[in-house]
């Protein structure tokens, strides 16, 4: 691998928020989507990779334990291909189960300015999903977000900073940390 060392940014990176902080987030976030989802009716829960993996995966867990089934798929859709900001979406996998009136899902590791998730909340509501929330872990602290897209459950909130850890990268490393850090200045 060429490119800044993992082991470099975390000399200088401050710890946000360590494991413990974010498994009390996702298991209130639990309690909160459980509710929500309260009719009976299983949502097709769509992990958005890579970065909402570890994230989604847990909060899988957590609302099986408070009895909400779900019926899993995942898309692969990213600007950053390995990189530090964003260019141009790339849709590396779409999802194959039908939205078509379906309670969608999506499960994400952070809320940045918003471009990607909003697309593809559009591109499930393009293929006929009745109702589209998110979920992230991180929800990153501005005000350029985009316009059409918001999270409706939030781990934690993040400052304007790169950020890396718990599923977002640094360099395409870093994602099974199980801490949230803030890159040094």
């Amino acid at each position: 691998m060429t490119g800044p060392k993992l082991a470099d940014a975390l000399a200088s990176a401050r710890k946000l928020f360590d494991r413990d902080v974010l498994e009390s987030a996702i298991a209130r976030m639990a309690d909160e989507i459980r509710a929500a989802y309260d009719d009976g009716e299983v949502p097709l829960y769509i992990t958005v990779m890579h970065g909402g993996l570890p994230f989604a995966a847990q909060l899988a867990m957590a609302l099986g334990a408070r009895g909400l089934d779900l019926e899993f798929d995942y898309l692969h859709a990213t600007r950053y291909r390995g990189q530090t900001s964003g260019s141009r979406l790339a849709w590396l996998h779409r999802p194959a189960t039908p939205m078509r009136g379906r309670r969608v899902l999506l499960a994400d590791d952070i809320l940045d300015e918003g471009h990607t998730l909003l697309a593809i909340k559009q591109w499930c509501e393009d293929q006929g999903a009745r109702e589209v929330r998110v979920a992230v872990l991180a929800e990153k602290v501005h005000d350029r977000c985009v316009e059409g897209i918001h999270a409706d459950h939030v781990g934690v909130r993040v400052p304007d900073a790169y950020v890396f850890g718990y599923g977002m990268d640094y360099y395409e490393q870093g994602r099974n940390l199980p801490a949230i850090y803030a890159l040094g200045d």
